[in-house]
This record gives C-alpha cells, sequence and structure tokens, in this order.
C-alpha cells in the first residue's frame, strides 16, 4: 500500500455499517472530490469509522491522510478539519 494526503469535499452521504467475523467491528464509506475534480473512495474502520460517521457532513472540506489499497480506495488513517 502506497502513503497519501489528500484534501478534498465529501460529496456523498456518510455510509456505516457493522462487519460481522472481521477483525475489524465498524465501516464508514465515503466520496471525496480533489481540487481537480477527481473522486476517490475513502473507508474508515472502528473509532475513525465512529467519528467519521458522527461529526463529519456532505461539503465538510476535510484534509487526510491514509493508505492506498489495490482497489484504488483510500483506507483513512488520520483526518484534519
Amino acid at each position: 500500500m502506497n502513503l497519501v494526503y489528500i484534501q478534498g469535499k465529501i460529496i456523498s452521504d456518510i455510509e456505516f455499517k457493522f462487519i460481522i467475523k472481521s477483525k475489524n467491528k465498524s465501516i464508514s464509506i465515503f466520496k471525496l472530490e480533489l481540487t481537480n475534480n477527481s473522486i476517490v473512495t475513502i473507508k474508515a474502520y472502528n473509532e475513525l469509522a465512529d467519528y467519521c460517521y458522527s461529526k463529519l457532513n456532505k461539503d465538510d472540506i476535510i484534509l487526510i491522510e491514509g493508505k492506498l489499497n489495490s482497489k484504488l480506495e483510500i483506507i483513512l488513517q488520520i483526518i484534519e478539519l
């Protein structure tokens, strides 16, 4: 996985799910539009998933640090509002 730092605007509702039979307990998924109009999928697990679901809203501008996986999704590690 590659380390990425990106800033963008949340353009979708934040989806929250519980995961059964996994090392992770919960997941949040949302889309982020970057300054060059690219759209990426962001996934957050466990405590970060809870934070994203409860504190973030559509149209918020955020700065994140994460890892790019093989499906070109970013796995969130650190978030700044």
